[in-house]
């Protein structure tokens, strides 16, 4: 059985999120988001009127090493 561990913490338009995996970040509202994960990766996302959403993805995952 893992565990899990995550806190956030909100800025204004700016969220930290705290996991066991590292640190990722975010910026933006309801309709523009840009957020950067732990793993290097960096996603751009636009929700539009009527529940149309489009997203991408920048970067590539990096692998994880467990010690």
């Amino acid at each position: 059985m893992g565990w899990h561990y995550s806190k956030s913490v909100k800025l204004g338009p700016f969220r930290v999120d705290l996991s066991r995996h590292g640190i990722s970040s975010s910026f933006g509202g309801r309709r523009f988001h840009v957020s950067a994960t732990t793993d290097g990766r960096r996603h751009v996302s636009v929700h539009l009127p009527g529940g149309f959403h489009v997203g991408k993805s920048f970067g590539r995952r990096r692998p994880r090493h467990y010690s």
